[in-house]
C-alpha cells in the first residue's frame, strides 16, 4: 500500500526532535487510513496517544509561562538593586560602589557599578556581586 499522501514532518521539527500537533494528527490519520479493516487497531491506544500529546502540549505551555514569569521576576529584582551599594569582584579586583544602571538580556541581568574611585564597572553579573548593602 502506497503512502504518498503523507506530508513529511518539517526538517526544523525533525532536527529538534519535536513534532507539532498538526504533525501528530497527520500521523494518526495516516495510521487510521492505512490500518487493515479486518484487524483494526485498538481505539484505546489512540485515545492514550491523544491524551499524552495533549498533556505534553500543556506542559510545554506551562514551561513557556514559567520562563516568562522568571524573566519578569528577574527584571523586578534587578531594578530593586538600583542605588544600592554592592561589593563586586571584577577581573582580579574587588570594588565597592553603587549600582547606577541595570539591563536585562533574556533572563540574565547585568549591572553598571559606580565605585567611589575609578571608572564605572559595566557588565557586572549577579554572580560577581558578593555583598549588598
Amino acid at each position: 500500500m502506497a503512502l504518498n499522501s503523507v506530508t513529511p514532518v518539517s526538517s526544523a521539527n525533525r532536527q529538534a526532535g519535536n513534532i507539532s500537533q498538526q504533525d501528530f494528527l497527520r500521523i494518526l490519520l495516516t495510521q487510521l487510513t492505512a490500518q487493515d479493516p479486518l484487524k483494526p487497531m485498538d481505539n484505546s491506544a489512540f485515545v492514550a496517544q491523544l491524551a499524552q500529546f495533549s498533556q505534553l502540549a500543556q506542559t510545554q505551555e506551562m514551561s513557556a509561562s514559567l520562563n516568562q514569569l522568571l524573566a519578569v521576576q528577574t527584571g523586578t529584582q534587578s531594578v530593586d538593586l538600583l542605588g544600592r551599594t554592592v561589593s563586586v569582584f571584577s577581573g582580579n579586583n574587588f570594588a565597592t560602589g553603587k549600582i547606577t544602571d541595570v539591563s536585562v538580556s533574556g533572563n540574565a541581568p547585568s549591572f553598571t557599578v559606580h565605585p567611589a574611585t575609578g571608572q564605572d564597572l559595566t557588565g557586572i553579573t549577579v554572580n560577581q556581586i558578593f555583598d549588598i548593602r
